[in-house]
């Protein structure tokens, strides 16, 4: 979804929530934090108040009439009851489709309900300029300690990276080899159309690591080419000026070239990556660019990735190329180095496998 459609679910969600989250989402929409980080908040909360309901944990009978007062006295016991629901929902099947969470999304529901009472307990403010209340439940529960070492995490991604010279051959097919492929009049127009951008918007992924949704919300102005640089809004809100591999440059120039012409962009349509609409251009989804992600992988080396594995790979070579994880950490946008520890094993495997091969 783009930002405009965040905040319109946004808003539907918060309509069906109590008060007091409202309270919470206008304050944290003017940090900012991003309307897809708070999308995701907002059906964490209501996912544990429909839980409360369903325990009768609560006699409210919508999620929007539990109170403040249920919140304050919430026990330890039931918290952790909570966390054992999210672990053991059972296997995905036509009669349960919920399906299980994996241990990261279970942690991201924790972390989302400890930023709710965190708000409420010491940074919210009532009439008498108190916190709404002063008990936090959360800090009495851990996360989950995750099943797979960084070392197993990186086995189970790195055939799915583009290492080597294998970013460079994945963006040439996309300009040129993936159209031999196609098998009708149809796919080849729409392919001849938006082939510029799709190599433009994999190019970017590739040469900065962004996320998907930085890409998608980024607009004409953000771009620098002459720079090599791009600006970006990262989670939590803040503008980050991300540096762009020149490498890259000459697949994403083709697109600037043709961007205002054959998408009919205008003053209104500031996005940087375009979809044609049917009385006007349109930002791009992060759907569509995962779509088209899949699209290509799939046809490139029958292997379908998604936009997250483009970042992976950035990552992953920028490591190997510096062994700087604080430099890895400042490309990615991330505040610390715990994440890119995950690189380091991936090129670990890379490495290992150039040694078996020093005397073959």
């Amino acid at each position: 979804m783009d930002q405009a459609s965040y905040v319109k679910h946004n808003d539907a969600l918060v309509a069906k929530l109590p008060d007091y989250v409202g309270d919470y989402y206008l304050t944290k929409s003017t940090v900012p934090l991003s309307p897809a980080t708070l999308y995701q908040y907002l059906n964490e909360f209501h996912r544990f108040f429909t839980w409360m309901i369903d325990t009768e944990i609560s006699q409210a009978s919508t999620p929007a009439q539990i109170t403040l007062e249920e919140l304050a006295t919430f026990k330890k016991q039931d918290m952790e009851l909570y966390k054992s629901y999210l672990l053991n929902r059972g296997k995905q099947t036509a009669t349960h489709p919920e399906g299980a969470l994996s241990r990261r999304t279970v942690n991201r529901s924790l972390n989302a309900l400890s930023a709710l009472f965190r708000y409420l307990t010491e940074e919210s403010e009532n009439a008498e300029g108190e916190p709404y209340f002063y008990r936090n439940v959360m800090k009495k529960i851990a996360l989950v300690q995750d099943s797979e070492t960084y070392a197993t995490r990186a086995r189970h991604i790195k055939d799915q990276l583009m290492m080597g010279h294998t970013d460079v051959d994945y963006l040439n097919y996309i300009q040129s080899g993936y159209g031999e492929t196609l098998d009708s009049e149809r796919k080849q127009r729409y392919y001849q159309r938006d082939r510029e951008r799709d190599v433009a918007i994999n190019a970017l992924m590739l040469g900065t690591g962004i996320r998907v949704s930085e890409l998608t919300n980024m607009d004409v102005k953000h771009l620098s080419v002459k720079a090599a640089t791009v600006s970006v809004r990262r989670k939590g809100g803040k503008w980050d000026s991300v540096p762009i591999a020149k490498w890259v440059l000459p697949y994403v120039q083709p697109y600037l070239d043709i961007r205002q012409t054959r998408y009919q962009a205008t003053a209104q349509t500031p996005a940087l990556f375009l979809t044609k609409g049917t009385e006007a251009p349109r930002r791009i989804t992060t759907a569509t660019v995962e779509l088209l992600v899949a699209k290509y992988s799939q046809a490139f080396n029958h292997v379908r990735i998604t936009p997250h594995k483009l970042r992976h790979t950035l990552a992953s070579k920028l490591y190997l190329e510096t062994k700087n994880e604080h430099l890895v950490a400042t490309q990615l946008g991330q505040s610390s180095t715990s994440a890119t520890g995950l690189y380091t094993h991936v090129v670990d495997t890379k490495q290992r496998d150039a040694l078996n091969r020093l005397h073959d």
